[in-house]
């Protein structure tokens, strides 16, 4: 393959990746009796590698593999599984810079923020390993004498992590950490367009299991499309099943696993806002905007894309967003200095330009942006519109450095126009009042999952619970107590006496 013969891609060979590599890692072994895929370089469209995607029998002989292994695994004690996991952190921090390089190579974000996503799931390392050591139960007062109640936390046994290109690797130590910790095996479908990234991470992952003679098969990962996703939801042997992606496909994801009575993590679409009233420091809102708008080439799920101006400094932040947008450095995304790469894929691009066209159609005004860049890969112009919020167009999520502006005049209506789409992720205002940001974050203020104040839609911390309301699916992941929904609860009483004592005062004879 070309990209193998350049000698800034060398560091693909460090990563243990070759011109053609196998994607069904089962059984604690590389294989692969899929169709023959080939991953490509968003920023030119050239070939970087080929794969052997895993075929459904793949699926099957790995699934069978790792329910076995979850005997074991759930059998080790909590802390001595998050030494394991701070093994990996310990691994993935030796090779940050390659799997940050090969980040930006496939997915298409600049390097500063694949360096930044392969960090995070060194943070989820390090933040599992703690928990480890904390993952309580309660004592609970019983009314009966010589009774205690308490609960107890027990691993669920395997957890399907189902991830998406935009966060190929991050999504999967939100989950995976965790769900390590808590006693679980993890099975795990890669995105379909970033292939090496999943082979690359599932290597690293192996040989610490391999290092410390346990069996391989407690994490398991497949290369593949939708064959590989709909066997995972459809699979008994897993009580949990984390799926990010869109909404159209978390739905019918969800359908598959409630239907058989599992539990379903969603990580949705977002349609997230932005809201500058008129006492906002401009300055630090417009540099806010244009990295919640602009960075990951506005494929984030918590980009910002409705920024809402307050009708008295409407113009006034307009114009100096204009011309922060008029400076972004716009090419190669492992070039020095670049801010926005390319669309992931040419159906990317696509649906950008199909995008442009509807919001013509329906009385957008384009004031900057709005065409594709010439050139051999998937760039596309940061494009800014002046629409109205009722626009059909704005209540979907166009994956893509767009952004629609509109004007408010209160914040009862901008609270309005927030709340208004389907989606309900991320949110953020600009303001210095006290009385405008608590009843923001009040129960009459924003239903997003994430409800920010003076600063970005995007770039959460790991230490909170990340997730989204309506159409967003209503999963939460990462921080928190979101290690809850990756075990199971049981209230346990106990009778320590010789009495039976029933509860609510009942004499049963």
């Amino acid at each position: 393959m070309a990209s193998f013969a350049k000698k800034e891609h060398q560091f693909l060979a460090e990563l243990g990746l070759a011109p053609r590599n196998p994607g069904s890692f089962a059984c604690g072994a590389w294989g692969g009796e899929g169709p023959v895929i080939t991953t490509t370089n968003p920023t030119n469209n050239e070939v970087i590698a080929e794969v052997v995607e895993a075929s459904v029998e793949d699926y099957e002989k790995g699934m069978s593999a790792c329910f076995d292994a979850a005997k074991t695994w759930m059998a080790v004690p909590s802390p001595k599984r998050g030494e394991i996991v701070r093994q990996i952190g310990d691994a993935l921090r030796a090779k940050l810079h390659h799997l940050g390089r090969l980040l930006s190579l496939e997915m298409g974000k600049i390097l500063p923020e694949g360096i930044g996503e392969v960090q995070e799931i060194i943070d989820m390392c390090d933040y599992a390993v703690g928990l480890s050591r904390q993952l309580n139960g309660s004592i609970i007062p019983s009314e009966r004498p010589n009774h205690m109640m308490m609960e107890v936390w027990n691993p669920l046994g395997v957890v399907g992590v189902i991830t998406a290109f935009n966060f190929p690797c991050a999504v999967l130590g939100w989950n995976a950490c965790i769900a390590l910790v808590c006693g679980n095996c993890v099975v795990w479908k890669g995105a379909p367009t970033t292939p090496l990234i999943t082979i690359a991470m599932t290597k690293m992952v192996a040989s610490v299991f391999e290092k410390n003679n346990l069996p391989s098969a407690i994490f398991t990962a497949f290369c593949g499309g939708a064959e590989i996703g709909q066997a995972i939801a459809l699979d008994t042997r897993i009580p949990l099943v984390s799926f990010t992606g869109s909404t159209k496909v978390g739905q019918m994801v969800q359908q598959q696993v409630n239907a058989r009575f599992g539990k379903c993590l969603l990580e949705l679409s977002g349609n997230n806002a932005i809201i500058v009233m008129d006492d906002a420091d401009i300055p630090l809102a417009v540099r806010s905007v244009l990295f919640a708008a602009v960075g990951t080439a506005g494929q984030r799920c918590t980009t910002c894309r409705r920024l809402l101006l307050h009708e008295s400094i409407y113009q006034t932040v307009l114009d100096q967003l204009v011309e922060v947008y008029k400076q972004v450095s716009i090419g190669d995304p492992l070039e020095k200095g670049t801010l926005l790469g390319p669309l992931h894929t040419t159906a990317s691009k696509e649906s950008f330009l199909k995008g442009i066209q509807t919001i013509r159609s329906q009385g957008g005004k384009i004031l900057l942006g709005g065409s594709a860049i010439e050139s051999e890969g998937n760039i596309v112009q940061p494009t800014i519109v002046e629409i109205s919020p009722d626009a059909p167009v704005v209540k979907e999520e166009l994956f893509g450095p767009v952004l629609y502006v509109m004007k408010f005049q209160t914040l009862k209506e901008a609270i309005e126009i927030n709340n208004s789409v389907p989606q309900g992720l991320s949110s953020s205002i600009f303001t210095r009042k006290p009385d405008a940001i608590f009843k923001w974050i009040g129960p009459h203020g924003s239903d997003c999952g994430i409800v920010n104040v003076n600063i970005p839609t995007n770039g959460a911390e790991i230490g909170g619970a990340f997730g989204g309301e309506k159409a967003t699916g209503g999963g939460r992941e990462a921080g928190s107590d979101s290690w809850k929904q990756y075990m199971r609860r049981a209230t346990c009483t106990i009778n320590y006496g010789s009495e039976l004592p029933l509860a609510q005062g009942i004499n049963f004879g």
